[in-house]
């Protein structure tokens, strides 16, 4: 059974860094794809930043220019680099882990991490 572990989460203030970790654990025989999302509360999860499983990344417009994804591939781990941070990236941060199917694209599959709190506050 796949599991995803997520940490690296906190408090920070504006204009600092956070990194985030998503380690998979378990069976799974390729390269992971992997999504990075965010959820504050009474609005809906949106995508932040993926990476397929052939390397492709792409990001929020919000974000861009200021987060980086990326993965290590023998550590089964994908990571978010978050840097200049603002109030407005306090969230719940989720990973998502990618439908196995598609090597160009990133597709959202069922199994989420946890939830890590980024707050984002001086």
């Amino acid at each position: 059974q796949v599991q995803l572990v997520e940490s690296g989460g906190g408090l920070v203030q504006p204009g600092g860094s956070l990194r985030l970790s998503c380690a998979a654990s378990g069976s799974f025989a390729s390269v992971v794809a992997m999504g990075w999302y965010r959820q504050t509360p009474g609005k809906q999860r949106e995508l932040v930043a993926s990476i397929s499983r052939g390397g492709s990344t792409n990001y929020a417009d919000s974000v861009k220019g200021r987060f980086t994804i990326s993965r290590d591939n023998a550590k089964n781990t994908v990571y978010l680099q978050m840097n200049s941070l603002k109030p407005e990236d306090t969230a719940l941060y989720y990973c998502n882990l990618g439908r196995p199917y598609s090597v160009d694209d990133y597709l959202p599959g069922n199994l989420w991490g946890q939830g890590i709190q980024v707050t984002v506050s001086s």
